[in-house]
């Protein structure tokens, strides 16, 4: 083996000895970075070292003086507390300075815990386990479909998209529930530039992964239809043949590399322990030793990054001739296909049209929109969470097609019953670029979303999540699928926004909204009753539901009474308001309160002055965050219990939702106040 004594000769080394000690190198940077943090997570970035090389260093295909190169092939840590394997390549890669490494996990650092998709070279913000799988699945959705979609507008420009997607993940990773359903989609859709490599140590942080788990994933993974593969994942040989094969697959490839814990490592190797704890000085000092490396701190000589530098003439003058191939695109009937999806830009849209006065549910609306929205906007995907006639995605279904393995231009996803992975997939399909991505299921279901939505605020991309049959309106399905607390509670994710539309028109304007924002993710909360249509013009609208909250009934002079009110209770406000006739009424809708928030004072007090009037909230689900805009005197009318199975109409009486019923309460508030 050769070591850092040699390097006099490195350039006389073979191919196998430079890339040992390049491992031995990178290696050396993990331990001194845990180390001088004193936290983190050493026994991964060993163990999966050798294969993350490997790729970075003869497959990745990127453009190392452009990192948002749009044909780039995706790398996704889905290992996110093995973080610093991939900080030292990035560093290699020249991304990174060797003070970020120092500054690992440290306030303000380019290298934090957990990869962060702000940093250079990072696809997307990893940690919470499973779900860098399920946004790599959907990074190869976006590939496949945006392939087959330039080729199909020019013959010529199949080339333009056409990259790898590859995700290393954890024996952790396989173990969360999200990673095999996201593989059961991925094999069923024929998502073939699908890579995963299992770093398979077989430990964990509370001992050896034989405690939990004896799954034979390669059996798992070749009935999920994928190219399955188990190999040394210290041989270097093995590990690129591996890559070759999976890259001609027809099939999304699994990667089963069998590893050593803390690989390399002088009296440690393969105890679980070194999964989440630095290693002691005299072992760093015996480890580095073992492979070859001097003790000093951060040690990386020039030889090494030059090495591994050796292809980047190449990937550069790939880079530059694919920057060429689109100028001949842009200059040809595709060029408002480039504008989409390379260039972001949002096309005009144009509103279907609704009848004043008419009942038709939100989620009627919102289909009817997505139908109009879809013929201007080639780059609107999704799907249902097999809710297609429920959601009303069922119409662009059927006039988009599904997206299948034998039909990769199908708009429409057939997630299934997935929920979590396809929320996940939502994520990676628009953190590759140039789609935006909708999904639809029951809003009481967005409890199995959550990590995800929580994922896409932190890293401030653009999905929209249609959640239909939103309050106890649901009816006889009963309380298991009434929404009571959701909406507060997807009110509190920071850097998110919720939009919960009083009819068809508003509807219309959120989903507007949501697609034109593409730094937050949307939640669309809709009923499953119909609302009447509002007399409204759009252009006013848009302008109005953009302040997140404003006046739909007005009175003169100051009010006495004012309503506030969300979707489907607009206008049960509206019909209310209309029970005092000898009082001063005001109704708002207030369809995005964190949009509302974002006005200013002079605007929200102008709405809901101070004092000098009976504030009272009107939602169906529960009262908790409405005293914000109440204050201590108003009234919250809500639900603070959970449903009961029976028609929409019968528990509307029941639960106090009717004209004649707020009438009751208001009257009996403002006699306890007088």
């Amino acid at each position: 083996m050769k070591k850092y004594t040699d390097l006099e000769s490195f350039s006389n080394w073979s191919k196998e000895e430079k890339d040992k000690f390049s491992v031995s190198v990178i290696k050396g940077l993990v331990l001194d970075a845990i180390k001088k943090a004193n936290s983190g997570h050493p026994g991964g970035p060993m163990s999966c070292a050798d294969f993350a090389y490997i790729l970075y260093s003869d497959f990745l295909n990127f453009n190392p003086e452009d990192e948002n190169w749009f044909n780039r092939d995706r790398f996704i840590l889905s290992g996110g507390h093995m973080s610093m394997i991939q900080y030292s390549l990035l560093y290699l890669v020249g991304w990174l300075e060797m003070d970020d490494l120092k500054n690992f996990r440290q306030l303000n650092s380019k290298t934090p815990g957990h990869p962060e998709v702000e940093i250079s070279g990072v696809e997307c913000t990893t940690g919470p386990l499973g779900q860098g799988f399920g946004m790599g699945t959907g990074m190869a959705h976006a590939e496949a479909y945006l392939h087959e979609l330039f080729k199909k507008d020019n013959k010529n420009s199949g080339t333009v998209i056409d990259h790898y997607t590859y995700v290393l993940a954890s024996d952790g990773d396989l173990q969360e529930p999200i990673s095999l359903g996201s593989a059961s989609i991925a094999g069923h859709l024929g998502l073939k530039k699908l890579i995963i490599y299992y770093d398979a140590n077989e430990a964990q942080i509370s001992g050896n992964t034989n405690r939990s788990d004896t799954s034979n994933y390669s059996k798992i993974f070749d009935g999920f239809n994928w190219h399955v593969q188990e190999i040394n994942g210290h041989d270097h040989n093995e590990i690129s043949k591996a890559l070759k094969s999976a890259q001609s697959s027809e099939k999304p490839s699994l990667i089963i590399g069998k590893t050593v814990m803390a690989k390399g490592a002088a009296n440690v190797e393969g105890d679980h322990n070194t999964h989440g704890a630095p290693f002691s000085q005299d072992e760093i000092i015996l480890t580095k030793k073992k492979l070859g490396l001097p003790s000093e701190n951060f040690y990386c000589p020039n030889e090494v990054k030059e090495y591994f530098q050796r292809r980047f003439k190449a990937l550069i003058d790939n880079g530059n001739k694919w920057k060429e191939k689109l100028k001949v695109i842009e200059n040809s009937n595709s060029s408002d296909l480039v504008d989409l999806v390379l260039k972001n830009k949002i096309p005009p849209m144009k509103y279907p049209e609704f009848k004043d006065g008419e009942l038709i549910a939100t989620r009627k609306a919102f289909g009817l929109t997505l139908d109009q929205f879809a013929d201007s906007m080639p780059n609107l995907i999704g799907g249902s969470a097999d809710l297609e006639p429920s959601n009303y995605t069922g119409n662009f279904a059927k006039t988009h097609q599904d997206f299948t393995s034998k039909n990769q231009l199908g708009r429409n996803i057939p997630f299934g019953v997935r929920e979590f992975p396809m929320a996940s997939m939502m994520n990676g399909i628009s953190l590759h670029g140039g789609l935006i991505p909708f999904g639809g299921t029951f809003l009481v279901f967005s409890d199995y979303e959550r990590p995800a939505l929580r994922l896409a605020a932190i890293q401030k991309i653009r999905v929209l999540h249609e959640f239909t049959h939103d309050s106890f309106y649901v009816g006889e399905d009963g309380p298991t699928h009434q929404p009571i607390e959701h909406a507060m509670s997807l009110r509190s994710i920071p850097n998110f926004n919720v939009y919960r539309p009083a009819d068809a028109n508003e509807t219309a304007v959120c989903f507007k909204l949501s697609l034109k924002d593409k730094t937050t993710p949307s939640a669309l909360l809709l009923t499953r009753q119909g609302v009447p249509v509002i007399d409204h013009d759009f252009e006013s609208l848009e302008y109005s539901v953009s302040k997140g909250g404003y006046i739909v009934k007005t009175c003169e002079g100051k009010p006495e009474i004012i309503f506030i009110a969300t979707g489907s209770e607009v206008s049960l406000a509206i019909e209310s308001a209309k029970l005092f006739p000898d009082r001063k009424t005001r109704v708002i809708s207030m369809p995005c309160l964190e949009l509302f928030e974002e006005q200013s004072k002079e605007y929200k007090e102008e709405l809901l002055p101070e004092r000098g009037c009976l504030k009272v909230s009107l939602e169906a689900g529960i009262t908790q965050g409405w005293h914000k805009y109440t204050g201590p005197t108003g009234l919250n009318i809500g639900l603070d219990h959970y449903g009961s199975s029976a028609p929409g109409n019968v528990l509307a009486e029941k639960f106090g939702f009717t004209p004649s019923n707020v009438y009751e309460k208001i009257n009996a508030h403002l006699k306890k106040l007088l």
